[in-house]
């Protein structure tokens, strides 16, 4: 049985590693899922126009009018900040990957949940967004909210992406950590790269009844109607106990990285690859905060992979915000530091060992403002993050939007946003900054087609 296990873990790393690049030569990966009607212009500001290429990890991607990939948000692929030996990233990864190996472990000897940290984040939009049902008209198919190569590839926007094909390749218990990458706002909590762990368990009938009372008689499928409480192919009963194995599962977890006495609540919520779908929060410091989401998986993405006579859970946490609570870090920019004041501080003998974030010395912020008129059409607020990302990088502590206007006559509309600069090591002049904000300022007229009101 071991050497069994240990030869199928061999073929799926082979087997994934043949899809490493995103590129699914398979039927079902195909062109028949669902996209938007019809490209947009190119971004203004991207790597590149449509008729170029990016290279990327090794390979070569045309760019057309879905590509929108900054220098910036390119510069971070492959840093894997999780595979980084004594990074805090990587102390909550092993921390997590150690406490399932320890409580999970089949009747082999071996452990039952394997682990894949090292997948390419490149994937195809069918993995993205269709193998894991996410409607043709959801918010996070737009170019303002993901990074696209072109139209058929993209950067993964959260490690599902690859939950159809490790289940696809046999697998019923997984763990999946990797870098994503997302469109968003500028603060303390948010960066185009962050770092996701997602979990996978599948049952079988009889690994999910085993123990339980006339658990002969009970089925995992039947056919009803959807409520709150359970999807329309599956029964009463077998939800309950996945949920139930769900909350367990996650309940020890966090007890381990948090110790004992946490406090827990669930809130439900929607996803749109899972049904029922949590939300669970922890009490810390008599705050209460979000943590991860979860939920019983859509039995039409398990069956689409070959997993028709199995039931299973499925969960995703965010590994910046964990240490970020865990370890008292303030900003998100300080994972990307390479200043041995913040790096030394994770330099630990013991994984599990308790660590307080020391502050580094706060330098004093400086802050300017910039207003412009908004372009007729084409415009997006991510799009001038994007490109503030790409000219300040992380001296951009945060960018507030502070004031809109819309000229009674023209209707035209402006805005103001108020840039936070900060260096992380250094004091910086305002004769610095200037220079930055200068350039923010004429690539925003250059690129975006604003009008500046400066």
């Amino acid at each position: 049985m071991v050497c069994w296990a240990l030869r199928r873990a061999a073929h799926v790393r082979v087997h994934l590693a043949r899809k490493a690049s995103g590129v699914c030569r398979g039927p079902e990966h195909q062109a028949s899922g669902a996209r938007p009607a019809a490209p947009e212009p190119a971004t203004r500001g991207a790597l590149g126009a449509p008729g170029g290429t990016v290279e990327l990890l090794g390979k070569s991607y045309p760019q057309d009018g879905y590509s929108n990939l900054s220098r910036k948000v390119l510069s971070r692929v492959g840093r894997n900040l999780h595979n980084r030996p004594h990074h805090p990233l990587w102390l909550i990864k092993e921390r997590v990957k150690q406490h399932f190996y320890a409580q999970y472990v089949r009747r082999s000897g071996t452990p039952l949940f394997s682990v894949y940290d090292d997948l390419s984040p490149v994937v195809t939009t069918w993995q993205n967004f269709d193998s894991l049902l996410v409607p043709a008209d959801h918010p996070s198919r737009k170019k303002g909210d993901s990074y696209y190569l072109n139209a058929t590839h993209m950067l993964r926007a959260h490690t599902s992406a690859h939950q159809w094909d490790l289940l696809r390749a046999g697998l019923d218990a997984f763990l999946v950590v990797g870098d994503v990458y997302r469109r968003d706002q500028i603060d303390a909590q948010h960066h185009p790269v962050f770092h996701q762990l997602e979990a996978v368990r599948l049952f079988s009938r009889h690994q999910l009844f085993a123990g339980v009372k006339d658990g002969e008689n009970l089925q995992l499928f039947e056919q009803s109607s959807r409520s709150a409480r359970k999807q329309e192919t599956h029964t009463l009963e077998a939800t309950k106990l996945v949920e139930f194995d769900l909350k367990q599962t996650l309940t020890r977890l966090m007890t381990h990285l948090f110790g004992d006495g946490l406090d827990i609540r669930w809130v439900d919520c929607y996803f749109p690859f899972t049904h029922p779908s949590f939300e669970m929060e922890i009490n810390f410091h008599g705050e209460w905060l979000e943590i991860l989401g979860c939920g019983v998986m859509e039995q039409q993405l398990v069956n689409s992979a070959g997993a028709e006579d199995q039931i299973g859970w499925a969960f995703g946490l965010g590994l910046e915000r964990l240490a970020m609570v865990l370890y008292d870090i303030p900003d998100i920019r300080l994972f990307w530091s390479e200043d041995e004041r913040f790096l030394k501080q994770f330099c630990v003998q013991d994984i599990n060992q308790k660590v307080k974030f020391q502050p580094l010395s706060k330098y004093p912020a400086v802050i300017n403002d910039i207003s412009f008129w908004l372009p007729r059409e084409n415009y997006t607020e991510n799009d001038f993050y994007d490109l503030v990302r790409t000219i300040g990088g992380d001296l951009v502590e945060k960018v507030d939007l502070i004031d809109k206007f819309e000229h009674p006559k023209t209707h035209r509309t402006s805005h103001c946003y108020r840039i936070t600069y900060r260096h992380m090591e250094r004091t910086m002049s305002q004769r610095e900054v200037g220079r930055v904000h200068q350039a923010v300022q004429e690539a925003a007229v250059r690129l975006l087609g604003v009008e500046g009101r400066f």
